[in-house]
């Protein structure tokens, strides 16, 4: 695993944080709620490739 992906991660949820915290203190809280919701599925996806990517390495360390 590459140190990489934790950093990206980090800036992604520093980044929904601050822009979550400016929306809600302009009065828009329910896009706050999306911005907070759409870096989540940012980081989700970001995942979901590295767990594809195990899957295929267990599968190749097996020859299925």
């Amino acid at each position: 695993m590459d140190i990489d992906i934790i950093f990206k991660i980090a800036a992604v949820g520093i980044l929904t944080a601050v822009v979550g915290q400016i929306l809600k203190n302009s009065g828009k809280e329910d896009i706050s709620t999306l911005a907070t919701l759409a870096g989540v599925v940012i980081v989700l996806f970001m995942v979901l490739g590295m767990i594809g990517q195990l899957f295929d390495t267990i599968k190749a360390m097996f020859n299925f």
